[in-house]
């Protein structure tokens, strides 16, 4: 080869790189760098081989079309092979007579009646890790191979090395999302069938306990109390679950009316009043805006707000205090729940949300719940289109706010588009 061939050759390098990338499939992109490595080094063949650890053995994973069924499945042993030798040393070789080199593998010339002469094999490294070999054979003319060629050489394994790492890692990552989405699905099952099953025998616990409470004497009624109070309870997890799900698989629905932010605010607060004073806690409300009405489901919101007091509430120690902040901010309506508790870790902030998630261990935590609460908070603003985050610093409080539109005003104009 003359020198201007192989320049010319090591300049078609990057052209045939781009030309790859370009190449989705694993399988077609190892096929066409055979192809490359046979046109740019003058062989007759190519191939790549991976390394397979069920067999410690490698295995051909891309040859010439004419030879893909016959080497299909094909394993050359580590140590009876050259391509096992530079495997196991991560060294190139260049070989000019392999008839007179004891490592030379005969049972794949057997298998593809073929003489392979000269030969010339690259190992496949990425990241400090050898997995595979590229191999050219028999140079054109009876040519040996050159340092240029190796150089092709190397630069085409390390391409293919980088792919095949990256393929693997794709399978892996797409396994673990396959493995999450089928425990998800059962999640969701479970959910589905235990919330349905629960309902019926809860309700009529319920039901007849509250009956109960109206008949008995009064020294009766604190245990039916006591039933009816965690009945309730587990009636609230049941929703909370549902209402989750329900919102993750896309089937929520909303009953839009115009509300008063304010007025909810009030309402929630004074529902949490006792739980507040039996823990010496105070309580404090500032509406900054009496006039901040949303398109919301007044349900939903009120939902999501008493979650977030009543989450203040339990993460403060005796004698704390909650604040609830209510006002206008360009064109939303914010409502920041701000508490001198216990705190956030840093590490955790960024999964309080997450369903089931609990800041302490069930081994330190000394707070009773199932981490549902500000997921389902969460998922009762977003269907909203609003949004919700936290700011925490961890033994000094948090500060858990979210923020909705607001209704627009009707003005003259606003009303008359909707007159036909």
């Amino acid at each position: 080869m003359t020198s201007s061939k192989k320049d010319s050759n090591l300049e078609r390098l990057p052209s045939i790189i781009r030309g790859l990338r370009s190449v989705p499939d694993i399988d077609e992109l190892l096929q066409r760098l055979t192809t490359a490595a046979i046109d740019l080094t003058g062989s007759a063949s190519a191939s790549v081989l991976k390394f397979d650890k069920s067999t410690n053995s490698l295995r051909f994973v891309a040859v010439p079309w004419f030879w893909q069924q016959l080497l299909k499945g094909f394993l050359v042993p580590l140590d009876e092979s050259i391509a096992g030798w530079v495997f196991s040393n991560n060294k190139s070789q260049i070989i000019r007579d392999v008839t007179k080199d004891p490592r030379h593998y005969k049972a794949v010339d057997q298998a593809t009646n073929f003489t392979t002469s000269s030969l010339l094999a690259v190992p496949l490294a990425y990241k400090g890790n050898t997995i595979g070999v590229l191999e050219v054979v028999n140079k054109a003319g009876s040519a040996h191979y050159t340092e240029d060629d190796v150089t092709i050489l190397e630069i085409l394994a390390f391409y293919a090395a980088m792919a095949i790492w990256n393929s693997n890692l794709e399978k892996k990552i797409q396994n673990v999302r396959d493995d999450f989405a089928e425990l998800d699905r059962l999640k969701s099952n479970f959910i589905g069938i235990t919330s349905h099953e629960l309902r019926t025998p809860l309700g009529l616990i319920l039901g007849h306990a509250t009956f109960l409470r109206e008949t008995i004497g009064k020294e009766h009624r604190e245990p039916v109390e006591t039933i009816i109070r965690n009945a309730t309870r587990l009636k609230e997890i049941i929703e909370s679950l549902t209402d989750v799900d329900n919102y993750e698989a896309g089937v929520s629905r909303i009953r839009q009316n115009s509300i008063s932010i304010p007025r909810i605010i009030r309402d929630v607060i004074s529902s949490f009043q006792d739980m507040a004073a039996s823990k010496n806690i105070t309580l404090n409300v500032d509406i900054r805006d009496e006039d901040l009405q949303v398109e919301a489901d007044a349900n939903k919101i009120t939902v999501a707000i008493s979650n977030l007091i009543r989450n203040a509430i339990t993460f403060t120690d005796e004698g704390g205090q909650v604040s609830v902040t209510v006002e206008s901010m360009t064109g939303h309506v914010q409502v920041s729940v701000k508490d001198n508790g216990i705190g956030i870790p840093a590490r955790d902030i960024s999964n309080v949300f997450d369903r089931f998630f609990q800041v302490e261990s069930h081994l330190t935590r000394r707070h009773t719940g199932m981490g549902l609460g500000l997921s389902v908070a969460k998922s009762m603003i977003e269907m909203h289109g609003g949004r919700i985050w936290v700011e925490s610093v961890e033994g000094e409080g948090s500060t858990f706010s979210l923020l909705l539109p607001l209704r627009p005003p009707q003005t003259e104009s606003n009303q008359s588009a909707f007159i036909t």
